[in-house]
């Protein structure tokens, strides 16, 4: 084996001749060598189509140590030079009897042979093999052996589509007839939902681990395309885990992420993951990164790829020890992940091993990678499936011999026939046998939820007066708050001994309530703790003590449920995966990702189209987040107006031309589970009070989109009094129009339907033109599934009334193309449905607060002229 270097001086000469020689004039010669050390299998000269290095080290950690030892986290100064000595030196080579049963017992051809195996019997699928990397499934054993044998029970892993049947067959042992049946083109799906192709699904399984004979759990997230998207995903999971069983050391869970080369230097979600990694809030201790470094991107080279020497670079943004190592050299990759291993177990910091390989295939197997890499190809396809090769190179060196080496391979083959075989008697698949996260107990044993009701989300008075106290005080001694801070809390203090709440505490109190019944609370996200719009407080913090801070929420009850709050970087993509992975550890948890504006989602599009919205119909995986989408036009510009409300209707799985049956029992409920997500915008802190206390009182779990207020949260008629939450009170899908022109019905002209903060400026407008009984107003609060019975109500309450729906966003956003046709669908398109509104725009917003308000005024004035739609009739 040639130490350090070999290949990578001829990426980069020049950093590399300069290291050598500073650190030359610095230290005495003999301390480090470029000579033959040990020889493996596989010297460079025999692998000329790689880029990378063929040798294994701590990458630059031991050279920033010895220039400055204060750049190199303290605690792992002095094993990082002993590792990297070991690491320099090389192990001592394995006795005959080890390298024996390294062979035997690591199943080193079990990768290989299965790969062989789905290419003999599918040649024409798509299966994206792992061939040229097949000691991928020995590492990644090595990995959880070692780790298993350090006390971790519980492994979260997440990896892209490259050798995902592998890892499921040889790592997380997923029964094999489940995985060839998901071959047979006349599988018919059994469970709910659309399903996703067999290299994007998941596992969940506990075994025992044999080298350590103890229980282990493994659990593989399932992933869409989009390389790297699962990685804030496994990181949340993998906490919530932590959190649950009292892990804090990260001693007992741990996660390991799968990369490609290209995608782990070109996707930034990676580097907003690393960032995450040390974060009081987000750490889980440290994750063993494996990167299969194929030095391809599909068609692309390295050189057009990436910027960087090395795919791994963007790992020393958290100073990651870096493994570089040949994967045509068994050896040396087990030992690399065993030092992997240790270094997480020791110092439960991230660490990287970059294996080095190549793509036997093109991207898939029916791709030609002679098109693009001719050179590389040809030297490929020279190459023998490296276990082989080792495998060869132990017969003839007599650790192993001939019939055994047969032995073991035709005993997987033979394994591998008799699952063939009975996948054949598979008919019907079942996705939920695919299930990453499982939740005992909360479902029946089939997976259906234990009843279709959902009780009142009210709560008594005294409950609610207890919560309001507790929010308006600081239960901590001696703790002197800010002045402003101060006159907030009296003003709560007051609210509450006037039985009303405002938004923060309706929240506070929904919150407060869920915790005394055992529920944990996570709010995440920027500047939550405060509230963009210095609204929540949810963290106090002394002004005469640094960082001595308070959180009220927690003195609350004796044995209440722990309500976690924290302020996230400033990450979107990186942070709402993280907290969607959070919520699929448990149902038994209110999990809020809250966006600094609304409009900031749209930097996390990629976790909301791929695995919020569609999540439960690929994988059968319900799960319970909540995002808090601040939204409003307000005149503050095109970035800070709308949460894009219209995306998200647009991917609600409804129909707009069907009628529900509406006679249907627990119809609300029944439409809720049907859903693939429920979308509010609420108008009284009661109502939000009320569902978010029903996203968790609900038999079952869907994704919660609320677009909340921003002038709302202090606006003098946004309020709720007590009698709005108590006992036998629910969340309102529609709040009925309940003024003059509720009592006379039939005098009224017009019936506006709107939903949110607009309300608030049409009943001013009404009022103002005196139409209170010409012109009703009904607020849908729950677009999401569409409330057609509630709606139909409403209609024929009104019979001589034209419709309008009214909103303040521009024509082509909003909510205007979802509700109407379903309006239209509610009345059997009795009547038209008119819209009062801003025109169509290419931007959210306009930025010149003028021309704001002449764009209000004008929505106004159509929605309360009474002749403007004559023409149009």
């Amino acid at each position: 084996m040639f130490h350090l270097r070999t290949c990578a001086a001829k990426l980069r000469p020049l950093t590399a001749s300069q290291t050598v020689k500073t650190f030359s004039q610095n230290r005495p010669a003999a301390a480090r060598t470029f000579g033959q050390i040990r020889c493996y299998t596989a010297p460079v000269a025999a692998e000329p189509f790689l880029s990378g290095t063929s040798s294994n080290y701590v990458e630059e950690m031991y050279y920033a140590w010895l220039e400055n030892p204060k750049s190199v986290h303290k605690d792992s100064t002095v094993w990082t030079s002993l590792t990297w000595t070991r690491s320099s030196t090389c192990p001592p080579p394995h006795s005959l009897e080890g390298r024996s049963r390294l062979f035997l017992c690591g199943k080193s051809s079990d990768a290989w042979r299965f790969e062989e195996f789905l290419q003999r019997k599918w040649s024409s699928e798509k299966r994206f093999g792992l061939e040229g990397c097949e000691v991928l499934i020995p590492a990644l054993k090595t990995i959880i052996d070692k780790s298993s044998e350090n006390g971790v029970d519980y492994v979260i892993m997440g990896m892209p589509h490259r050798g995902r049947l592998n890892v499921l067959a040889n790592v997380i042992r997923k029964e094999l007839e489940q995985i060839f049946c998901q071959f047979d083109s006349k599988l018919e799906a059994a469970d709910e939902g659309s399903g996703d192709v067999k290299y994007h699904l998941g596992m969940y399984h506990r075994r025992i681990n044999r080298v350590t004979d103890r229980n282990i759990t493994l659990s593989l997230v399932a992933n869409p395309s989009h390389l790297e998207a699962a990685d804030p995903v496994v990181m949340g999971k993998t906490k919530a885990e932590q959190f649950y069983c009292g892990d804090t050391e990260g001693k007992k869970v741990m996660s390991i992420l799968l990369h490609g080369d290209a995608a782990f230097a070109g996707q930034g979600i990676v580097y907003e993951t690393f960032h995450l990694s040390d974060l009081p809030s987000y750490t889980t201790h440290g994750t063993v990164h494996v990167v299969v470094n194929n030095q391809i991107g599909f068609t692309t080279d390295p050189r057009m790829a990436r910027s960087s020497p090395y795919p791994t670079d963007v790992a020393r943004v958290v100073n990651a020890p870096i493994f570089h190592v040949n994967s045509d050299d068994p050896e040396a990759v087990m030992y690399v992940c065993k030092v992997a291993a240790e270094w997480r177990s020791t110092f439960h910091k991230d660490v990287v091993v970059d294996l080095v390989c190549y793509r036997r295939n093109g991207h898939n197997e029916m791709d030609e990678p002679m098109f693009t890499q001719p050179l590389m190809y040809k030297q490929i396809r020279k190459q023998k499936p490296v276990l082989q090769k080792y495998a060869e190179l132990l017969v003839s060196q007599g650790v192993v011999n001939q019939p055994e080496y047969e032995e073991e391979i035709s005993k997987y083959d033979k394994i591998c026939e008799e699952a063939f075989a009975r996948s054949k008697d598979e008919k019907i698949l079942h996705i939920k046998h695919w299930l990453d996260s499982p939740w005992p107990g909360f479902f029946t044993l089939d997976g259906q939820p234990r009843s279709m009701t959902c009780p009142s989300t009210g709560l008594t008075e005294d409950i609610l007066t207890h919560i309001g106290n507790v929010a308006s005080s600081v239960p901590v001694e001696d703790f002197t708050i800010h002045g402003g801070l101060s006159r907030i809390l009296k003003t709560r203090g007051e609210l509450v001994k006037n039985r009303t709440v405002d938004w923060a505490l309706a929240e506070y109190m929904a919150f407060g309530s869920l915790l005394k019944e055992g529920i944990h609370i996570r709010l995440s996200g920027q500047d939550v703790e405060r509230g963009t719009f210095s609204h929540r407080h949810h963290v106090l913090h002394d002004q005469n003590v640094d960082k001595r801070t308070c959180i009220p929420m927690n003195h609350l009850w004796p044995n209440q449920a722990p309500y976690t709050v924290c302020n996230s970087s400033l990450s979107e993509y990186g942070v709402l995966g993280f907290e969607l992975g959070f919520a699929m550890a448990s149902p038994n948890a209110l999990v809020l990702w809250e966006a600094q504006f609304g409009d900031f989602h749209n930097t996390a599009q990629c976790i909301i189209d791929q695995f919020i919205c569609p999540g439960q119909a690929k994988w059968v995986r319900q799960n319970g987040i909540v995002l808090l989408l601040p939204h409003g036009m307000e005149g503050m510009g095109p970035e800070h107006s709308s949460a894009r409300p219209e995306r998200f209707l647009q991917m609600c799985n409804d129909d707009p031309d069907v009628l529900p049956d509406l006679k249907e029992a627990n119809f609300d409920i029944n439409q809720l589970y049907d859903c693939n997500w429920v979308v509010v915008n609420c108008s009284t802190p009661g109502n939000f009070f009320h569902v978010l206390r029903r996203q968790i009182l609900l038999p079952f779990r869907k994704p919660l989109i609320i677009f909340t207020p921003k002038s709302l949260l202090r606006h003098p008629e946004a309020r709720s009094n007590f009698d709005e939450m108590l006992p036998g009170t629910h969340f309102q899908r529609v709040i009925p129009e309940d003024g003059p022109a509720a009592q006379n019905p039939g005098n009224v002209k017009r019936l506006l339907f709107c939903t949110g903060k607009v309300y608030y400026d049409l009943t001013r407008e009404r009022k103002a033109r005196d139409m209170v009984e010409q012109v009703a107003i009904t607020r849908i609060e729950q677009l999401s599934p569409f409330p057609f019975d509630l709606l139909l109500q409403e209609v024929q309450k009104y019979p001589s009334a034209e419709l309008a729906w009214c909103q303040e966003e521009h024509k082509n956003q909003g909510y205007y193309d979802y509700v109407k046709p379903r309006l239209r669908t509610t009345i059997s398109r009795a009547k038209p449905v008119w819209y009062a509104g801003r025109d169509p725009a290419a931007a959210p917003a306009t930025g010149n607060k003028k021309t704001h308000l002449t764009e209000l005024q004008r929505l106004l004035d159509t929605a309360f002229d009474l002749d403007a739609f004559k023409n149009f009739s």
